[in-house]
């Protein structure tokens, strides 16, 4: 039996998945929070804030703007809003909306104040079991997956049969899937490369050159590593984190990465309010960057690249500081 999907977002990640469900013939139950959104793609098929050249087959899609309403019409609920909104949005529902649900994450972040993955929120909150949760990462860009250029997606879940299912919804021509059971994994190197990647553009924006970003990048997979070996022994999780380096280069290359784009304006000398202004979208390394921070102090660990990026976001260190002191990290 085909599973009936409910996504859960507007932004432009959200509106990629869209894209590809449709593509593939699927129909979704599509929540957003703007009204106005609803109604321009019901008269036009167009999104008209993200992925605007992407036209849907109106057909498959029945857009919501009562987020219980949208959970209650689906079995595979896919979670698109940016981390930082996760709580607020679905405060209005009841502990049990996810009864007899699958979850699938489409973010990439902690919940900021809590700290916490996003599985670990939904289990506390609304007693979801990890065996029925998954979720998506991999080094893909709504930009290219709107021009139908190739792209390579993870999906991981405790249960592998969960993973697949969700895979096997996506695959097509420009879209090609992997499957995994390593869910902690995933999530954090998806936190940590956003937070690495707004310091690439830091670096970029400081005027350092290529040769000093590839070695930048070098030594943060290698701090991503060790992060990872800290918390598997707190979670009793087992970690590959080999299989997210690709996540890490792009979005510390490319030029459709917000992160890079954000760190760009920071190292330019915006400040923070500044650059998320300017930006128009949710960075979500901005505000991972923090959670990072408070969970190394928790468990007594430090990031010393990770460190310095918040010390330059939420403490006002000189940037340009911040990067020497990097500097002397790297080899």
């Amino acid at each position: 039996m085909d599973k009936k999907i409910t996504l859960l977002g507007n932004g432009s990640w959200s509106s990629a998945l869209a894209k590809i469900l449709t593509d593939n013939g699927h129909k979704v139950q599509w929540w957003m929070r703007s009204k106005e959104a609803i109604d321009a793609i019901s008269l036009t098929a167009h999104n008209p804030h993200y992925l605007t050249s992407v036209k849907y087959d109106t057909t498959l899609l029945h857009l919501h703007h009562d987020i219980c309403e949208a959970i209650e019409a689906g079995d595979l609920i896919i979670i698109g809003i940016p981390s930082a909104f996760v709580a607020e949005a679905l405060t209005p529902c009841s502990l049990n909306v996810f009864q007899n649900k699958i979850v699938l994450s489409a973010i990439k972040g902690i919940l900021p104040g809590k700290n916490v993955l996003l599985n670990e929120y939904l289990q506390e909150q609304f007693d979801v079991n990890i065996e029925h949760y998954g979720c998506i990462s991999g080094p893909c860009h709504a930009e290219e997956v709107a021009a139908e250029k190739l792209s390579y997606l993870t999906f991981a879940s405790a249960d592998i049969e969960v993973a697949q299912m969700a895979a096997d919804l996506f695959t097509n021509h420009y879209l090609q899937t992997v499957v995994s059971n390593d869910v902690y994994g995933v999530q954090y190197a998806a936190v940590l490369k956003n937070i690495y990647a707004l310091g690439a553009g830091i670096a970029h924006g400081l005027d350092y050159g290529d040769n000093f970003l590839s070695v930048y990048i070098t030594n943060c997979f290698s701090e991503l590593q060790q992060f990872m070996d800290v918390i598997s022994t707190q979670t009793r999780h087992h970690y590959n984190t080999s299989a997210y380096l690709g996540d890490l280069l792009v979005t510390c290359y490319s030029l459709h990465s917000r992160n890079r784009t954000f760190g760009n304006f920071i190292g330019r000398g915006y400040t923070a309010n500044a650059a998320r202004l300017e930006l128009g979208m949710v960075a979500e390394g901005y505000v991972a960057a923090r959670g990072i921070y408070e969970i190394c102090e928790k468990i007594h660990y430090a990031l010393p690249i990770a460190g310095s990026i918040y010390a330059i976001l939420w403490q006002n260190k000189a940037a340009i500081e911040e990067f020497k002191k990097i500097e002397g990290l790297c080899s």
